[in-house]
């Protein structure tokens, strides 16, 4: 197994040129099987791993949190990035105590996004939000941890798609020391290249989570370095999943079984003989 340390590196290298893609699996299955693929980099889900905890997105505890986090990191050889939510506190010194603790976990990066949890009041207001991603950047630099660290902005998915103020906002996480920028929502070449340009040199991670017609190759070109998917995959899984089980209910047939994958596939990948 790669070292703590070699997955640290070996993700900032990812984000110094080109463009890859992190997707994010829901539990240790779904990651193995992703770095078995040849994917570089794993990012969780806090949508996926919710739902597979039988809570809503934004409902899981950071006790929760963090032990998902550790066992994602520990289980591949490829780094791990964390949707770490708002830092699961309001004020930056509860922020920086939980991004200490995720230091701990063996991740090899984490993002802090501005969504305060209510959608009447959507945003932190800006010097909250700077402040926090500064209480993030003091605690990872604190711990020597190298976790490389992602501001985020959640006006285009949180009612307030404002080109102006989401670059406003990434800008300053920037200069707060986020070394990534994201900003869920961007769905248009024009937005993303905006968003681009504004922050450059620092690499933007760009979601595609619903059907763009965006390529990996459109979001190269337009100069984004890092492509997630949120809890797309999940989605997916759990569209086969309700299908499969509203064609049982509903037509009392098992047709659906032959687009499943075969077992004997999935024991050789998980086979530890």
């Amino acid at each position: 197994m790669a070292t703590v340390a070699e997955k640290r590196a070996a993700f900032r290298k990812l984000h110094e040129g080109g463009c890859f893609v992190m997707p994010n699996p829901w539990d240790i299955g779904s990651a193995q099987y992703l770095q078995s693929l040849g994917f570089k980099a794993i990012a969780t889900t806090s949508a996926g791993f919710a739902w597979s905890k039988g809570f809503d997105d934004g409902g899981i505890t950071r006790d929760m949190a963090l032990a998902h986090i550790a066992e994602l990191s520990a289980c591949v050889d490829v780094p791990c990035n964390a949707d770490f939510e708002g830092g699961f506190a309001d004020a930056p010194e509860g922020v920086a105590e939980s991004v200490r603790l995720a230091c701990d976990t063996g991740v090899s990066g984490l993002s802090i996004e501005d969504f305060t949890g209510d959608m009447g009041s959507a945003l932190y207001p800006m010097d909250l939000a700077v402040a926090r991603i500064k209480a993030a950047r003091t605690a990872i630099d604190k711990a020597g941890a190298d976790v490389l660290l992602t501001g985020r902005s959640e006006g285009f998915i949180r009612g307030r798609p404002d080109l102006d103020e989401t670059i406003a906002r990434l800008k300053a996480y920037a200069s707060a020391g986020a070394d990534c920028l994201y900003a869920p929502g961007l769905s248009t070449k024009e937005q993303i290249a905006a968003v681009v340009a504004a922050v450059a040199p620092k690499p933007v991670n760009i979601l595609i989570g619903t059907p763009l017609p965006l390529s990996v190759s459109d979001i190269a070109a337009l100069g984004g370095r890092r492509i997630s998917i949120g809890g797309a995959l999940a989605r997916v899984a759990w569209g086969a999943v309700g299908r499969m089980a509203k064609e049982i209910l509903e037509r009392g047939t098992f047709l659906g079984f032959a687009g499943g994958m075969p077992g004997g596939e999935l024991n050789k990948l998980f086979s530890k003989g």
